[in-house]
């Protein structure tokens, strides 16, 4: 779900069961993700995983590293990381900032260790921002401070929400 003009980028590594079988990205009811977006004022209110479409409307994007499997990350192959049509994808649509959702297909990304937050590197002009995954095997480091830390990389003035 991307196009030109979009502020953001959510990249996760790939879609949970729950996500695929409900054909909508971070379905499964333990996933935090649609509560933290709304919580740190990235979206003007919850949405439900099935009206992801509507994040477009706010120049929001979604894809994942992994197009061809579903489920935890633990359980995908490694040739299942497509580092390289994420690539691709970024500097056709140049989106302001790539975030990760996932640390583990952030470190395939860059190719090396990271830390979460705003990295150095770049893929060509657009940011990158990695994220505490929202799912909820990886409850244990759950940070919603780093989700407040994307935020105001988009609205650094304090605006609530994109639009």
């Amino acid at each position: 779900m991307l196009r030109s003009g979009l502020q953001l980028v959510f990249c996760g590594t790939a879609p949970s069961r729950a996500s695929a079988a409900a054909a909508a990205y971070y379905a499964h009811p333990g996933n935090t993700f649609w509560r933290a977006l709304f919580e740190v004022g990235i979206t003007p209110r919850q949405l439900a995983p099935a009206e992801y479409p509507q994040l477009l409307a706010l120049d929001i994007g979604l894809t994942d590293l992994a197009k061809q499997h579903s489920g935890v990350d633990a359980d995908l192959p490694k040739q299942a990381f497509d580092v390289a049509a994420l690539h691709e994808k970024i500097k056709h649509y140049q989106p302001g900032l790539l975030a990760f959702t996932s640390k583990n297909a952030a470190e395939a990304v860059l190719g090396s260790p990271i830390d979460f937050g705003l990295q150095a590197q770049t893929i060509a002009s657009t940011r990158i921002f990695v994220l505490t995954s929202p799912s909820g095997q990886a409850r244990r480091s759950w940070d919603i401070a780093i989700w407040r830390a994307l935020a105001a990389q988009l609205h650094p003035h304090g605006s609530p929400s994109l639009r």
